[in-house]
């Protein structure tokens, strides 16, 4: 295979793009590798990369190339093969049993949420500044967490939806450490392992703040020079660590290790396979699941559904397979917040996931078959309610896209207490 290395200004449609300047999983492209279709993907290429590799070995006329039908048919093929390895039993011990319902737990996670989300925003200015960190108010914070996941780990998956992308960095750490905490439930995890993990993740991205604020929210690309100063944020976050007391040493290797890829491409060590730890193993995944589920400067948000396919697609280069299948198991395959269409053409919100049956979660009806809006949106628990009014089976079509039918998810979701906080 002859490989070229050319300006995105150069690029035109039938170019085949083998590699990009950048990780794959911090662009919208779903699959590593594509043959460039239109003036519009050439576009969205300038808007993430200076320099592309193009295979001069495929043309256009090449029969192996895939065109946009060739590319919906294996997106196809990912979902599919999600569907089957989910269905497969998981590998780790179910420890923990659901103490309380989501509703239960939603108001003592939403004093959790809030408190620790202040805290938050106090320890990164005190890490901006140079000042000592919280480290006895993240320890409690993460206690309380911890009780809250380990009673019903839904209540808290609900209030990561809640995203600004004025407040990124900040919630972000936040969001990280639930899903940690969520992934670490259902891997067995004991809890002081789940202590442990949790100060990581709330941590894992302190370094940030000592990272120049126009470099860490620029809009446009990146150039090479200030891709280093922000890879740069895992030693700095270290140091700040490393000078803090109360802060346990097995918590360090989060923040070493949320960027290191199994295949070694990642930052800063570049380890591979099972030289990263099971816990940098895991924030490896959750991080990159809440960057690309988030808005950003430089990026939209896509679908939870949407990412987990792109994940998948990364497993056994990016992050452990193992590991990128039990995630999907955790989250679910529809995970909360996701806005789907049933088989009868019903539209509405998943509320929570079936830790038993991925495909039937509980599920909040915003449209009904003809897509008019409910006045009181009726809640269907799938593994429950079998069928719809008119007797027809339920099952989940397709997901779509936050905003379709003008719908947002979050508006659905049980925490519209939450949603008045200021």
């Amino acid at each position: 295979m002859m490989r070229k290395k050319i300006n995105v200004l150069d690029l035109r449609p039938g170019m085949y793009i083998s590699e990009l300047d950048r990780p794959w999983l911090e662009t919208p492209f779903l699959f590593q590798g594509f043959e460039i279709q239109t003036e519009q993907e050439i576009a969205e290429i300038k808007r993430y990369c200076s320099y592309v590799f193009v295979d001069e070995d495929k043309n256009p006329s090449l029969p192996h190339l895939r065109s946009s039908g060739a590319i919906a048919a294996q997106d196809k093929q990912v979902e599919l093969d999600i569907l089957k390895k989910s269905a497969a039993p998981t590998r780790f011990l179910a420890r923990y049993q659901d103490q309380t319902s989501v509703e239960q737990e939603l108001e003592p996670a939403q004093e959790y949420y809030f408190k620790n989300k202040e805290l938050i925003v106090s320890i990164m200015d005190d890490a901006r500044l140079g000042k000592s960190l919280d480290a006895e108010g993240a320890k409690q914070a993460v206690t309380g967490m911890v009780s809250s996941i380990l009673r019903n780990p839904d209540a808290l998956m609900c209030l990561t939806q809640l995203k600004n992308v004025d407040e990124y960095t900040t919630t972000h750490c936040l969001r990280v450490c639930i899903l940690a905490l969520s992934f670490g439930r259902h891997l067995g995890l004991s809890q002081d392992e789940l202590y442990v993990l949790g100060m990581g993740a709330l941590f894992h991205d302190i370094g940030k703040m000592r990272v120049p604020v126009e470099i860490l929210n620029k809009p446009a690309r990146l150039t090479h020079s200030e891709f280093e100063i922000i890879k740069k944020h895992v030693p700095e976050g270290v140091a700040l660590l490393e000078r803090t007391k109360g802060i346990p040493m097995s918590a360090l290797d989060i923040v070493r290790s949320h960027h290191e890829r199994v295949d070694g491409s990642g930052y800063m060590r570049g380890l591979k396979g099972n030289q990263i730890s099971k816990f940098g193993q895991i924030a490896a995944i959750v991080d990159c699941y809440d960057a690309i589920t988030s808005n950003r400067v430089y990026h939209s948000a896509m679908s939870a559904h949407e990412a987990l396919k792109r994940i998948y697609t990364v497993r056994k280069k990016d992050f452990d397979e193992t590991y990128v299948e039990e995630f999907i198991r955790c989250v679910g395959i529809y995970p909360i917040g996701s806005l789907i269409e049933t088989n009868t053409g019903h539209v509405g919100v998943v509320m929570t996931i079936n830790r038993a049956r991925y495909l039937r979660p509980k599920i909040r009806l915003v449209l009904n078959q003809h897509k008019t809006r409910y006045a009181n949106q009726p809640t269907v628990d799938l593994s429950l309610q079998a069928r719809d009014e008119a007797g027809h089976p339920w099952e989940i079509k397709t997901v779509l896209e936050p905003g379709t039918y003008g719908i947002n998810p979050v508006d659905f979701l049980p925490i519209r207490k939450a949603l008045l906080k200021p």
